[in-house]
C-alpha cells in the first residue's frame, strides 16, 4: 500500500500528524483556525489525539530560523471521520487508504507479529533480571573469611576509579576485562561470569532514577571491592600492564 501519509507506531497504535493530513487534504483554511473546529465536532484530547509542538526550521532571508509549531498525533478513528468532513475527493482518498491500514494492523498475521516483538521484550527483560539476580546470589553465597572481611570494610570502586590507576577510562577496563572473559555486557550492564562472581571480587548496588515516561526505574550497577582490585590488578601484571604508581 503506497503511504500517502506518514503513520507512527511510536504508542503501540497508528496515528498520524494533524498537519500532515491537513496539508494532504488541501484544506484552504488555516491550520490554526481549522483544527480546533474538527475539535469541536466531539473528539477529545488524551482519547483521539494528543497535542504537541514540532521544531521548524527554514530559512528567511540569508539566515536559517527556528520556530515552535502546533500539531497533534490523532488516532486513526478521529482521522477518518475528519476524511468523511472535508466531502471531497482528497478525503475520499484519505480515508480509504486509513481503511486499509486498518485492515493490515488488525489482521491475523501483523496481531501475532506485535505479540510475539511484546513476548520478546518481555523475555529479554527477564533474562536481564535473571542474570543479575544469580550474580547477586553469587556474590553473597560464599562464606566470607576474615581477610575478606577486612576488605569489604574499604569502599567498594567503580571501573572508572580503577581504571584512574592505570591512566585509563572505564571503557578500556571494561572492554579489556570482557577480551579475558572475566565479564560480560547485558542490557547496558556489565555482569561477571560465574566462576568470577562467586569470588566476592564485586558488590552490586541498586540505583533508582526518573525515567522520561515520569515513573520510577531501577538500575544495577557493578563495583570492585578491594579484593577484586587486587584481582584485576594480578590479572593485568600478567601482561605488562601496572598501576602509573608502579611505573
Amino acid at each position: 500500500m503506497d503511504s500517502l501519509i506518514k503513520v507512527s507506531y511510536d504508542n503501540d497504535r497508528p496515528t498520524v500528524s494533524a498537519r500532515e493530513l491537513h496539508d494532504f487534504l488541501e484544506v484552504k483554511t488555516a491550520y490554526k483556525d481549522w483544527f480546533p473546529r474538527m475539535c469541536d465536532y466531539g473528539f477529545s484530547e488524551g482519547t483521539d489525539f494528543n497535542p504537541l509542538k514540532n521544531e521548524q526550521v527554514r530559512q528567511e532571508g540569508n539566515r536559517m530560523v527556528s520556530r515552535m509549531i502546533d500539531d497533534a498525533q490523532l488516532t486513526i478513528d478521529m482521522a477518518k471521520e475528519i476524511c468523511m468532513l472535508q466531502r471531497n475527493d482528497r478525503g475520499k482518498q484519505a480515508r480509504q487508504y486509513f481503511l486499509q491500514l486498518e485492515k493490515d494492523w488488525n489482521s491475523p498475521e501483523k496481531v501475532m507479529a506485535r505479540a510475539l516483538q511484546i513476548a520478546n521484550q518481555k523475555l529479554q527483560v527477564l533474562e536481564t533480571e535473571n542474570a543479575q539476580q544469580k550474580q547477586l546470589i553469587a556474590e553473597y553465597s560464599p562464606k566470607v573469611s576474615y581477610y575478606d572481611v577486612v576488605l569489604q570494610t574499604k569502599d567498594a570502586l567503580s571501573a572508572s576509579e580503577i581504571a584512574k590507576d592505570y591512566g585509563k577510562s572505564a571503557k578500556w577496563l571494561n572492554n579489556l576485562l570482557h577480551d579475558k572473559g572475566v565479564q560480560y555486557k547485558q542490557s547496558g550492564i556489565w555482569l561477571l561470569y560465574q566462576k568470577y562472581a562467586e569470588q566476592g571480587y564485586t558488590r552490586s548496588k541498586t540505583h533508582t532514577y526518573s525515567g522520561d515516561d515520569g515513573q520510577q526505574h531501577s538500575r544495577l550497577h557493578t563495583y570492585w571491592t578491594q579484593k577484586g582490585r587486587l584481582f584485576i590488578y594480578d590479572l593485568l601484571k600478567k601482561d605488562g600492564v601496572i598501576p602509573l604508581m608502579e611505573q
